[in-house]
């Protein structure tokens, strides 16, 4: 299909997938790359959400599939569009303005509901930039779904922690108006989602405290959407082009554990193979990332010329593209 189709793998997809891709990177890299893309037709392996953005950001005539539909992101589906519309209309009632910051892993509908309030999106590549610029557009911000990088990029920018209010663990399942009193955020600028990664908080102060003790001259390092613990007690924290670019630039012979999703992990390790040693923090994998198989890669490009492409509603792609637009130019 030469230059009309173009396949995309975020860096949690398996190799063999990953071999088959024409561009890797991880959300910010890749949301980058799909304006300048020429193709007719751009695969995505990775999560819907991905694919979504993508959907979002393309340009007519390109057409946007993923291997399968039903590879979502449970941190994503933490935040319901909604309920976190409901959630900033309570928050503003005292007169302040609330300036929301979506993490990219959520859904277009969220998006939306935050470009329409004048916030943005941002990646764990960018948070530390994304959050200074929303806290410069109002009063607070409203940092969803996940806590940890909301929380670990306060920590960045010094705002301390009688600034912040985690809001509680009812605004995902039920109704804002009986889980939030909005008094509580009064006088605070961060007001965190209680959202989280499951693959994430499986990381353990224990596992760093035992590398610590038998292996004093290790490093460790691990992704933002860890607890803000895990973050503190670590030789560094990043993004998943920042874990790659340390393994990467880590002295021969060295041994390196990174706290993120296995894929990523191993495969680094045997890049490295025979020069340094780098191990997963602890065996972590996420299943829908999984999701994406050769086999199910191989009938999307068997059919694309049939096959649904990924769309979103006018009503929703609009704000939403407005958002990440925002994003991409403050990131610029």
């Amino acid at each position: 299909m030469g230059d009309s189709l173009c396949i995309l793998g975020h860096h949690y997809q398996s190799d063999e997938v990953i071999d088959c891709t024409d561009i890797r990177g991880d959300s910010l890299e890749l949301a980058r790359k799909i304006n300048g893309l020429k193709a007719e037709h751009i695969v995505f392996c990775g999560v819907f959400f991905m694919a979504e953005s993508a959907a979002i950001l393309s340009r007519p005539g390109q057409k946007i599939h993923i291997p399968d539909p039903t590879a979502t992101c449970p941190m994503a589906d933490m935040a319901e569009a909604g309920r976190v519309r409901k959630t900033l209309a309570m928050l503003e009632e005292s007169g302040r303005k609330i300036v929301p910051l979506t993490y990219v892993n959520s859904s277009a509908a969220v998006k939306g509901v935050v470009g329409e309030h004048g916030g943005s999106v941002c990646t764990s590549a960018n948070a530390k930039i994304m959050l200074d610029w929303a806290l410069s557009q109002g009063d607070a911000v409203l940092f969803l779904p996940d806590q940890h990088l909301g929380n670990n990029t306060g920590d960045a920018l010094g705002i301390p922690a009688d600034q912040r209010l985690l809001l509680p663990r009812d605004v995902i399942h039920g109704d804002p108006a009986l889980a939030l009193n909005p008094e509580d955020a009064e006088g605070k600028k961060l007001i965190l989602w209680p959202g989280y990664c499951p693959i994430h908080v499986e990381f353990t102060l224990d596992a760093v405290r035992a590398i610590r003790e038998n292996e004093p001259e290790a490093k460790v390092v691990v992704h933002p959407e860890c607890d803000p613990a895990i973050v503190r007690a670590a030789d560094g924290a990043g993004s998943t082009t920042f874990l790659i670019k340390y393994a990467d630039e880590a002295p021969a012979g060295s041994t390196v554990y990174i706290g993120t999703e296995e894929n990523l992990v191993k495969r680094l390790a045997a890049r490295h193979a025979g020069c340094k040693t780098i191990r997963p923090l602890l065996t972590a994998l996420c299943e829908d990332m999984g999701k994406t198989t050769l086999d199910n890669l191989a009938r999307t490009l068997q059919t694309l010329d049939s096959a649904k492409p990924v769309t979103v509603a006018n009503e929703v792609r609009e704000p939403a593209k407005l958002a990440l637009e925002r994003m991409l130019a403050v990131c610029s």
